[in-house]
């Protein structure tokens, strides 16, 4: 119970607090992130699906045939106030060089992410192997923020 108080703490803090979890935030080299964010939604992941799929649109000449790489989270929000709950990972063939923004839908609660094709391999050790947890943070300067992390990891 004593080790749950100070998490219980952390939780009702007021968003004008460092952000839960912001220890795993990179440096603020472009000085993004001085102010409080004005959102937080922080998730445990729990459960994982991983699709591969592909399509072809026989309506169209030549036939184009498209695939799709994409693994969904599920989890428990852990601060208060933090409605999601679903999590979709899309990866971009292309490498990443112009990848889009995280975008947090409210109604169906999901925060989509997109990453290069290459960090696939990363995001499913950590899935398999780690706690993983996911961070999506808004500014008022328009500046968003999310990742996926773990927790400290001790080494073996």
């Amino acid at each position: 119970m004593r080790a749950l108080v100070p998490l219980l703490l952390a939780v009702s803090l007021p968003l004008s607090a460092a952000p839960l979890h912001s220890q795993f935030l990179p440096p603020d080299d472009q000085s993004l992130r001085e102010q409080a964010p004005n959102a937080q939604q922080l998730l445990q992941v729990t459960d994982y699906t991983v699709v591969v799929g592909a399509q072809r649109q026989s309506d169209q000449q030549p036939i184009p045939i498209t695939s799709s790489l994409q693994i969904a989270l599920k989890g428990k929000p852990l601060n208060k106030g933090a409605t999601l709950s679903q999590v979709l990972l899309t990866f971009d063939a292309e490498g990443g060089k112009s990848l889009k923004k995280p975008l947090y839908d409210p109604a169906s609660r999901r925060l989509t992410l997109t990453y290069p094709v290459s960090d696939y391999r990363v995001i499913m050790d950590l899935l398999r192997n780690e706690t993983v947890y996911v961070q999506f943070l808004t500014y008022d300067n328009g500046h968003i923020w999310a990742d996926l992390h773990t927790g400290m990891v001790r080494t073996r």
